[in-house]
């Protein structure tokens, strides 16, 4: 495809595609690189696709492929992943593996979340010529075949930002070219206002140096720090926050210090915060904001650092830089085009006055920024130039740069990750030295050499009309999750100097300002996991890296998936190594992400499966094709022991089965007790894995050489399923009830909240069988259809008593909720399932994948 200028009428093909950015047509054509790139929905895909793709035909379609049922750990420290800061992202070398694995050479891959573009990198890095990293990929790969190649990508964001930053990392340019141009720009912008970034050098006793005419030295500022004034409650005197926050003793933040005039006891919100009153000159007119002063300037003098208190020259400068007319075009917007109270990120106390972007940089930055904008727009290479500005742009060169003092050395910390938080004392960074710094790390992405691969899009993953049906051969994505992060929000900044904005209307994400509960973001999700399902083909595979604490989350995802069409296969971790700092820090934060496999079935089976709905032949069908789906062997820590396959264990094929019926709204054919008869009756066991006909050869090939792995018991007894779970474990080795129950003790520590566990007694005689020395044990899967039928029987009285029952449960076992919501879905009674649900606390239904599932779909039956 070669380059075009994107036109008026190219917009006006995708305008109605929703999630179109909020911007106008002539900077949506300013900001875009058609074909490959465009900050609106791109209207080239299709011929992208037609040029690339190979076209989809089942009845001549071979593809067969095994999930990728492998842990991946890989480090965050690469030139590629620290050029340019995002709220997240995924390292590229951890999604070659999966693409490696999942495609071949010029196959299509698609991220609809795709953020800064990581997959699309990894697609252009599996064509690489790097020995090293091929050894360190082939090494970590579960398989030994590796087909290198490069594949094509096609990249979507709804976020203009993340599309931006997609775009430059996936476009690679002559770097010595760009090296050139970039210090040119600096070199302009610098000769025109350095010196604002000057200060008059001083010895240790802050006397003023002079050269041997004279004349004053001067100092390159490396940044100045400013603190917020504070207003003493106890004798209302008013006094600068960093002349007591730091501990002379310790060279440390005090925690509570004494005003200076009064002597009182004070800590930071015992304080008000001094209001100023200025004249905004973007806005020409007058603004009350918190007043922060300079403090401490570091800067450079003779090639050595030097720290020194502001002189009134310093004062001076930082006055005249306040005043001074700007010359060149800075947005005027308010946040999140609301102003005051602008979102979830919003905090009285530390965005008082905040109302517009321009209000995020000090008056000193916002001028030189204004100067080195209008330059990159200007010079040959606008897009990378206005790349490296956007690189620094929030992180280091706003007024979220906070510091931190430890043992009197002061901490440039940065922007903390993923808030717009304006700290008590904050870094005004020299532009100009910052961008120097940045540069190498830019100059290093397009050193590597890459093929131009990929297109970027800019529109929401729930509404893909560009993009033709059974088109993709295979989708890794990073989709939001949940309130983990407010997108647009900490975008909002770059985007108002990119003059293209977010439309947030379907951000997928539970936001409080936006009015999206989490059944709006299940809802959001599944639009776009629909989309998800059009577009790849059939019998190809989707990735879902997913990363939040919260079950009802990881419940609201699993659910979207599956209500679109998708079969999950696998679930894995991915561990970046270098966790956020809330990561590093919370006790309850997820400290990996898991790894979702999932797949979409051929249309054959879809259609056989409904044509066959009311049979058994729906249970077996869905079983054989699942059973084709999953791997054979898997040795996941590469030390030669064979890992058990959850996904083969009888009740989790039960669980699969029964959730995608569920989801397709048919009945369920078979009870637990006469599914697992069958299970028996039909496929091969080993090591309570259930395999195909052609598949056990290969698993019986692989047991005689390798052992099994030890499964671990990672979980604490906080509900009925953990405890059957724990037992399970337990009882592998048959004990006595006295035997066990000080050790089921030890365990039961935190129940869930509305959770009733059953009596140790009860939980042994619905689940083990007991031999004639009085040991409990783990039944013989031949047995385990009486067992669950007994079960069953019990669950299903104990659910009728909470049926006759009124009002909200405050206790009741979750076993019996869902033993009761089956044999209704059963008797298609959707109503009861549903005025059940709603005695239950809503986070009993939200947490519980199942019980969500039933509820769902019964509510949109009964509406």
């Amino acid at each position: 495809m070669e380059r075009r200028k994107l036109t008026k009428e190219d917009i006006d093909k995708v305008r109605n595609i929703e999630g179109f950015p909020i911007a106008k047509d002539e900077d949506i054509i300013a900001l875009s690189d058609a074909p490959y790139y465009t900050a609106c929905p791109n209207p080239f895909i299709k011929e992208f696709i037609e040029e690339n793709g190979t076209p989809y035909h089942e009845e001549t379609d071979d593809y067969h492929c095994e999930p990728f049922a492998a842990d991946v750990s890989e480090g965050k420290n690469d030139p590629i992943y620290n050029a340019h800061s995002y709220h997240t992202k995924v390292p590229y070398k951890a999604i070659m593996r999966y693409i490696l694995h999942y495609t071949e050479p010029g196959d299509i891959i698609y991220d609809g979340f795709c953020g800064t573009g990581m997959t699309g990198v990894a697609a252009q890095m599996c064509g690489t010529e790097d020995e090293i990293l091929k050894s360190q990929i082939r090494t970590d790969m579960p398989y030994e075949s590796i087909n290198w190649g490069a594949r094509k990508a096609i990249l979507s964001d709804l976020s203009p930002a993340a599309t931006f930053i997609a775009y430059n990392y996936n476009n690679p340019v002559n770097p010595s070219d760009f090296e050139n141009e970039a210090k040119k720009v600096l070199e302009e912008a610098e000769v025109e206002c350095g010196w604002m970034y000057q200060t008059l050098h001083v010895n240790e006793q802050g006397q003023p140096v002079c050269d041997i005419l004279g004349k004053r030295e001067v100092g390159i500022i490396n940044y100045t720090v400013l603190s917020d004034v504070f207003i003493c409650p106890s004798c209302s005197n008013e006094f600068i926050y960093w002349d007591v926050a730091i501990n002379k003793n310790t060279g440390n933040i005090n925690s509570s210090f004494e005003c200076p005039h009064c002597h009182a006891k004070l800590k930071k919100n015992d304080c008000e915060k001094k209001k100023y009153t200025f004249y905004d000159r973007v806005l020409k007119k007058p603004v009350t904001q918190i007043q922060k002063k300079p403090v401490l300037i570091s800067y450079f003098y003779g090639g050595k650092k030097y720290y020194k208190t502001p002189d009134s020259n310093d004062l001076e400068l930082f006055d005249k830089t306040a005043n001074i007319p700007l010359k060149y075009w800075v947005p005027n917007i308010q946040m999140m085009n609301k102003g005051e109270n602008w979102g979830d990120t919003w905090r009285a106390g530390y965005h008082f006055g905040i109302t517009h972007v321009h209000h995020f940089f000090t008056d000193k930055n916002l001028y030189v920024l204004s100067v080195l904008f209008e330059k990159a727009k200007n010079s040959k290479y606008p897009r990378q130039i206005t790349w490296l500005l956007t690189s620094v742009l929030i992180k280091t060169a706003s007024k979220l740069h906070n510091i931190g003092i430890k043992k009197g050395k002061i901490n440039l910390a940065g922007q903390m990750p993923n808030s717009l938080y304006i700290s008590s004392t904050i870094a005004e960074r020299n532009l100009f030295e910052l961008l120097k710094g940045k540069l190498p790390d830019i100059i290093a992405t397009f050193q590597l050499k890459r093929p131009l691969t990929n297109i970027v899009s800019t529109g929401d993953a729930g509404h893909t009309s560009n993009i033709p049906d059974n088109s993709v051969d295979y989708i890794f994505t990073d989709p939001p999750f949940g309130d983990n992060l407010m997108y647009s929000e900490l975008s909002f900044i770059w985007e108002a100097w990119l003059k293209v904005l977010t439309n947030n209307t379907d951000e997928a994400i539970i936001s409080s300002s936006q009015n999206k509960s989490i059944q709006s973001y299940t809802n959001l999700m599944s639009y776009a996991f629909n989309e998800y399902f059009r577009v790849l083909k059939p019998s190809r595979w989707i990735t879902v890296e997913f990363h939040n604490s919260k079950n009802a989350v990881w419940n609201a995802l699993q659910e979207a998936l599956q209500r679109a069409g998708f079969i999950i296969s696998d679930v894995h971790t991915i561990d970046k190594k270098q966790g956020s700092k809330n990561q590093m820090t919370s006790t309850l934060a997820v400290q990996q992400d898991l790894v979702i496999s999932a797949y979409k079935p051929k249309e054959s089976f879809r259609k056989k499966f409904l044509l066959n709905a009311g049979t058994e032949e729906t249970a077996w069908s869905f079983v054989q094709q699942h059973l084709e789906k999953l791997p054979i062997i898997v040795d996941s820590d590469h030390n030669g022991k064979l890992d058990i396959i959850a996904e083969r264990k009888g009740y989790l094929l039960f669980d699969r089965m029964v959730a995608y019926h569920v989801v397709n709204g048919i009945p369920v054919p078979l009870d637990a007790a006469d599914f697992y008869k069958g299970l028996d009756d039909r496929y091969l066991k080993r090591d309570d894995m259930y395999f195909l006909p052609d598949q056990v050869n290969e698993y019986d090939e692989a047991r005689i050489k390798m052992e099994l792995e030890d499964e671990q018991l990672s979980f604490a007894v906080t509900n009925e399923k953990t405890a059957r779970e724990w037992l399970t474990f337990q009882l592998g080795t048959p004990q006595t009830y006295a035997e066990i129950q000080p050790k089921f003790m030890q365990e039961v520590k935190a129940i869930d909240k509305y959770e009733q566990i059953p009596e140790l007694s009860e939980l042994l005689e619905e689940n083990f069988i007991q031999d004639e020395k009085g040991r409990w044990y783990v039944p013989d899967i031949r047995k385990e259809g009486d067992v669950a039928k007994l079960r069953e029987k019990n669950l299903l009285k104990e659910f009728e008593g909470y049926m006759n029952s009124k009002g909200k449960l405050k206790l009741f076992r979750s076993e019996a909720i869902r033993a009761g919501f089956a044999k209704l879905w059963k008797e298609k009674n959707y109503q009861a399932i549903v005025d059940m649900a709603e005695r239950l606390p809503e986070q009993t239904i939200q947490e519980d994948q199942s019980l969500l599932m039933f509820y769902d779909v019964s509510l949109s039956r009964v509406q």
